[in-house]
């Protein structure tokens, strides 16, 4: 990620998230126009506008937090005392915690699309105005949809860069237990962040199997979504002779919904494990 200065109406967005960052709730201040950013989520075109499906509203804090981690030389190594180490292992952990719950909302958003478009279709038959009934139904799906996308995938990457100052830390302070204890947490907590991923990957395939956009929701016509660029995900592994197999990628996503889960554990005894060497050193 680079700190390009990301083009859309950044007006637009700062209304739709109510002036407020994204990651850690802290309100703009009306006075001070760079006390909000736009920061790009997923991927978007290397080049030109960014539609806002993509951009979510961070503070200035959280930005530089997340253009830090990516703009750090991989070699670069912090000297930190064991109490300054244990603060930043507990922030992970509790920011890591946050980015499982958000994408474990969005898993189950996308995997009720569904059936949420179809009791729409539904009901929308059954009323006087069918097409605006039912446009106006997709519309809010679509709004829950963007809206459960942004906030998992800005929470992974918050997550990163947070672990990426895990990674950065410099052992040689530490004794051979602390650093063989800090060397699996943060190994596990990579892990993690690649089975969260994943989750999400699998999620966006959803709307892409509907003919929908997995950035925008908006119609899909051609290999590139007409309204934000984003290239149309590739759905052959899960389409068979009838159609679409659903149920198999439902049950793809909730695998890696649980395996997070196992990790997870596993992340917390290491993560304890440390703590305890961390107070006792």
């Amino acid at each position: 990620m680079t700190s390009r200065d990301w083009q859309a109406d950044r007006r637009a967005v700062f209304d739709r998230d109510d002036h407020a960052c994204r990651h850690c709730e802290e309100s703009g201040d009306a006075a001070d126009p760079t006390a909000l950013r736009t920061y790009p989520v997923g991927a978007v075109p290397l080049e030109g506008t960014v539609h806002e499906s993509s951009l979510a509203t961070v503070c200035t804090d959280c930005f530089e937090t997340l253009q830090s981690a990516s703009d750090s030389p991989a070699s670069s190594a912090e000297s930190v005392s064991s109490e300054a180490l244990f603060r930043l292992v507990r922030e992970t952990t509790r920011v890591q915690g946050g980015a499982i719950a958000d994408v474990a909302s969005f898993a189950s958003l996308a995997t009720s699309l569904p059936t949420t478009l179809a009791d729409a279709r539904a009901e929308a038959d059954a009323a006087a105005d069918s097409d605006s009934t039912f446009d106006a139904a997709v519309d809010e799906t679509a709004a829950a949809y963007r809206d459960g996308r942004r906030e998992a995938l800005l929470a992974l990457d918050v997550a990163d860069a947070r672990l990426e100052r895990v990674r950065s830390v410099d052992g040689a302070a530490f004794d051979a237990d602390v650093r063989s204890s800090l060397s699996t947490v943060t190994e596990t907590a990579t892990d993690l962040q690649s089975t969260l991923r994943e989750a999400v990957a699998r999620s966006e395939i959803v709307p892409v199997c509907l003919e929908r956009c997995h950035g925008c929701f908006e119609p899909l016509e051609g290999d590139a979504c007409s309204t934000c660029g984003l290239e149309v995900l590739e759905t052959a592994d899960w389409r068979g002779e009838e159609g679409v197999a659903f149920e198999r990628l439902f049950s793809s996503i909730n695998d890696s919904l649980q395996g997070a889960s196992t990790t997870t554990e596993t992340l917390t005894e290491r993560t304890m494990t440390l703590a305890t060497q961390l107070t006792e050193s």
